[in-house]
């Protein structure tokens, strides 16, 4: 069950209503999930937003590859939502089904393409040791270059909020889904 209650368009602040539209009229088209939470804010959400609107749709990295390192942030984080919404991106950019299960379900995924090995290397170890080695840095250095990396880590981050807004104010799954981590505590 949410934390807050969900927003009521028609009851926005003038401040949370010019927020609001900007998401309705930009590229997602629909304001759901955390951005709902986000609105009560409209500082944080004008500005988080905003990144969100790079982080998923103008980075140098291929949809694909985007979609891998969302994935990956939202199942290390459990979180839901972000897992339902994305999941089927992921698949639908090229991920194989098997990768993106193995990755819900905390296995190693069998990426055949050098990029993706980067990606999920990068990701996984930065998410699960707060680090990452010399060897998976230049790895995926070398793979990705410069930019793609430093763009890589803007969506991890940016995926980094996302997960802890749906956690930490549970922000219910869509309409119909099922929990992807339904063994989780708390």
């Amino acid at each position: 069950m949410p934390r807050l209650p969900d927003i009521e368009p028609d009851r926005l602040t003038p401040e949370q209503r010019r927020v609001y539209d900007a998401i309705l009229s930009g590229p997602r088209g629909v304001v759901q999930g955390p951005l709902r939470v986000w609105v009560n804010s409209p500082g944080l959400a004008d500005k988080a937003q905003a990144l969100g609107a790079f982080c998923r749709y103008g980075t140098s990295l291929p949809q694909r590859l985007s979609e891998l390192a969302i994935i990956t942030t939202g199942a290390h984080w459990q979180a839901g939502f972000e897992w339902a919404v994305h999941a089927p991106i992921a698949q639908e950019a090229g991920i194989d089904i098997e990768a993106i299960e193995a990755i819900r379900t905390g296995r190693e995924p069998d990426l055949p393409r050098a990029d993706e090995r980067a990606v999920y290397m990068f990701s996984s170890e930065i998410l699960r040791t707060r680090r990452v080695s010399d060897e998976t840095f230049r790895f995926a250095l070398e793979t990705l270059g410069q930019v793609g990396l430093v763009d890589l880590v803007g969506v991890l981050g940016y995926y980094g909020l996302i997960s802890m807004t749906i956690n930490a104010f549970e922000v219910p799954l869509p309409d119909g889904v099922a929990d992807p981590f339904p063994a989780r505590s708390g």
